[in-house]
């Protein structure tokens, strides 16, 4: 599981590996992430009913069976699916590395967590290139 930041689209948060028939709510109740009060949190819907506590969430809305969603429903749709875009960069981007694509067969505990690491913390890395942080501009005062 990564949490990225949609502003910065560093990653902020990477989870242990699961196997792959572990459910994404099941992992986030494992991981028992704490959040900063009143931040927001934009899930899929692997996340429905992951509602951690002092925290805002947006999930797209299902539309109901033989029935249209609502103006307002498709619209909120369309702005966390903006959002979604983003994160799924990111996952594309940490794919880079391809022993994070592939099958791993390497059976040392732990190594998958590692290469998980190193291809999240190169990721932050061509993004810290890519856009570096921005030094205030010395403003001259005359008299």
């Amino acid at each position: 599981m990564i949490i990225t930041n949609e502003c910065t689209q560093r990653v902020e948060y990477l989870s242990q590996t699961y196997s792959g028939k572990t459910h994404d709510k099941k992992v986030a109740d494992l991981e028992d992430i704490h959040y900063p009060p009143g931040s927001g949190l934009k899930k899929d819907i692997g996340f429905q009913g992951y509602e951690p506590p002092g925290v805002h969430t947006l999930q797209p809305k299902k539309k109901p069976k033989g029935k249209e969603l609502g103006i307002a429903d498709r619209f909120l749709n369309r702005l966390i699916s903006s959002v979604r875009i983003r994160v799924e960069h990111v996952i594309a981007s940490i794919k880079r590395c391809r022993i994070v694509k592939d099958v791993f067969r390497n059976t040392k505990k732990g190594f998958s967590d590692l290469a998980m690491s190193i291809a999240c913390a190169l990721h932050n890395f061509r993004i810290s290139l890519r856009h570096p942080v921005r030094k205030m501009p010395i403003t001259s005062y005359y008299r």
